[in-house]
């Protein structure tokens, strides 16, 4: 069986040649620190090669899927800087590079991904969501990607999954908005799958999944890594482009006031004039 023992903030489980891989800080809505940013690059790598993996369900634990990026949390004790041993995840801050890397990878992992979202999934957390292969959700979970709220753009995989699902004119206003859908108007539109009570998401991601786990192992592996193509050029033509719009954003005056706005509990005083 493979080793997953370095995963800190991701708990692997395998059963039934099913593994359910849980983005695991409850206590911080499960946000992503550097940490975890990159242990979601890696954990597709390790499970694409994974012999004991057929299908794969992503969720988070507790109350929420993923709240996005961890703004206000302190990542002591989550990197290993300066410790006797590394691990293969103690690299530092997250790049534009590691940012296409998720969504590469994701794409790239033959088992189908089913997301049983049991909860809130915001900015990151929106994009991880979206890109399963399968999407069950809580009819009372909220999507939103709210990079536009702290001044950014929707760089890391908004730009490309909310038009796919949605279509360039609604996702246009969702992206520039950051505004919340819930997941049973998700439903309605068609952005996700299933949209469920709370209390059916695990138990109706469970069954997809091992209904797929049990089934014909190459022709569903071949048939979502062939409609993967139009999703992984649509990857190539705008990522690049986002994130560096992204990156540029980062060093604008609205972003830092956004963040001290956020950390301070208040509304932000965005300039009116170009920078």
């Amino acid at each position: 069986m493979w080793d997953y023992s370095e995963y800190a903030q991701l708990k692997v489980e395998i059963a039934e040649r099913v593994a359910t891989v849980t983005l695991n800080r409850p206590d911080r809505l499960n946000a992503v620190t550097s940490r975890l940013h990159h242990e979601l690059e890696n954990i597709w790598l390790d499970l694409a090669s994974d012999r004991d993996v057929n299908a794969i369900i992503l969720t988070g634990a507790g109350r929420a899927f993923c709240a996005g990026a961890d703004l206000g949390g302190v990542e002591a004790g989550e990197l290993t800087r300066g410790a006797a041993k590394r691990h293969r995840f103690d690299r530092g801050p997250v790049q534009a590079a590691n940012g296409r890397r998720i969504i590469e990878n994701m794409l790239d992992v033959e088992q189908p991904i089913i997301g049983a979202i049991n909860g809130d999934a915001i900015g990151l957390g929106a994009t991880l969501a979206l890109l399963c292969d399968i999407i069950v959700v809580s009819e009372t979970a909220r999507f939103a990607d709210t990079h536009v709220k702290i001044g950014i753009v929707a760089g890391d995989g908004g730009a490309v999954i909310w038009p796919l699902l949605i279509g360039p004119h609604r996702a246009k206003e969702f992206l520039m908005r950051g505004h919340y859908i819930t997941g049973a108007e998700a439903g309605r539109i068609g952005m996700v799958n299933y949209a469920v009570p709370a209390a059916e998401v695990t138990t109706r991601a469970r069954a997809l999944a091992q209904e797929l786990a049990d089934g014909p192992t190459w022709a569903i592996r071949w048939s979502k890594l062939a409609v993967n193509k139009w999703l992984k050029e649509q990857a190539n033509l705008i990522m690049d482009t986002g994130l560096a719009y992204e990156m540029m954003t980062l060093k604008t005056k609205d972003h830092k006031e956004a963040v001290k706005a956020f950390l301070e509990k208040r509304k932000p005083n965005f300039v009116r004039n170009k920078e």
